[in-house]
């Protein structure tokens, strides 16, 4: 169970990725490919955060995407071979 320390910690870097996210236009949300050094800057200034913060953000993104494409693939692997269902 985690302690009401833990969970504000979490809350506070929760608002932080939302206010980043928000700074963005529905395009950058929808392809974040496009974000150039330019597109980071208003962005971080737009959100309060600092641009390497910003960054990490897209980069734990960018890995969560991949893990779930991966996830897929086993998916559809195991369904292949007759393997249990997930859900």
């Amino acid at each position: 169970m985690m302690k009401s320390a833990d969970l504000s910690k979490s809350e506070k870097e929760f608002k932080r990725m939302e206010g980043m996210i928000c700074a963005m236009t529905p395009r950058e949300r929808r392809n974040p490919q496009i974000l150039n050094a330019r597109r980071r800057q208003r962005i971080a200034k737009g959100s309060g955060v600092s641009v390497t913060e910003l960054n990490t953000l897209l980069n734990r993104f960018n890995q969560m995407q991949q893990m779930m494409k991966k996830m897929g693939k086993f998916q559809r692997m195991m369904a292949k071979m007759g393997g249990p269902k997930p859900g």
